[in-house]
């Protein structure tokens, strides 16, 4: 069973090196987008550094959620390709093959935030934050990035081909974008941005790396907001993609809870 989750790691991380807008869009952009900002309001490039600091942990966020267009994307070619007929007929189960798809997205994030925070300390960032706060921040990062493995298969579910999947994400990325990341909001809008998992992701981080204890009861409490909203919304993703899309398992895919 792990040689084949591992074999399916392996053909997404293959699949997104093969493709260079999935590879500008994760990995790329988000560095780009870091640097930009960097020279703009950062201390290095002259600018009031404050501002910079307000905005880095905004943009691990806001790198994550490109998940979504990627994982639709992915999804749409392989329902349009056969792939996931073809999985019916090999010991591959169900399982395995979301599984995959979710631990290949967590390992891009991971390598999103390490990223991202290596060039914000070259752009004059310096977090107050200790060993503890950067495992947090990974976590947070973990569990957005589920959330977007299931945005992208509920996007997944209404497009009809990759290229129509790469459009239709940004139903949920520019909303996540506008009021969950490092765009400052009046306070009279916040409350569109607690249903929205970066707001969460972001507002944890930028506490963490403001020196506050990751073990706060607040900090946590928005950990597991963020792990349930993962998990429901994975689960939703799976139930639409399998019920709409005329995609045939062998397996059940409501692996989380064994339905």
């Amino acid at each position: 069973m792990i040689q084949r989750v591992l074999a399916l790691v392996k053909m997404e991380l293959l699949k997104l090196i093969r493709e260079p807008a999935n590879l500008f869009m994760n990995l790329l952009f988000p560095a780009i987008l870091t640097l930009v900002f960097g020279l703009a309001f950062g201390g290095l490039g002259g600018g009031d550094s404050s501002v910079f600091d307000m905005m880095a942990p905004g943009l691990f966020a806001y790198a994550c959620i490109f998940i979504i267009m990627t994982v639709s994307m992915s999804f749409t070619d392989d329902r349009e390709n056969g792939l996931l007929k073809r999985i019916n007929v090999t010991p591959t189960t169900s399982t395995q093959f979301i599984g995959s798809h979710i631990i290949t997205n967590m390992f891009i994030a991971v390598i999103q935030l390490t990223i991202v925070f290596l060039l914000s300390l070259l752009m004059g960032y310096r977090p107050n934050v200790d060993v503890f706060g950067v495992i947090m921040a990974f976590i947070f990062m973990l569990f957005l990035s589920l959330c977007s493995v299931g945005l992208g298969l509920i996007t997944a579910t209404i497009a009809k081909s990759a290229g129509a999947a790469s459009g239709l994400s940004f139903i949920f990325i520019l909303p996540q974008m506008f009021f969950g990341t490092f765009i400052v909001l009046p306070e009279g809008i916040r409350i569109i941005s607690a249903f929205l998992p970066s707001y969460y992701v972001t507002d944890a981080l930028t506490a963490i790396f403001d020196g506050v204890s990751p073990f706060t009861i607040e900090i946590l409490m928005q950990l597991g907001i963020i792990a349930l909203m993962g998990v429901g919304i994975v689960i939703l993703g799976i139930f639409l993609f399998k019920k709409y899309c005329k995609v045939y398992f062998k397996q059940s895919i409501f692996f989380f809870f064994n339905l």
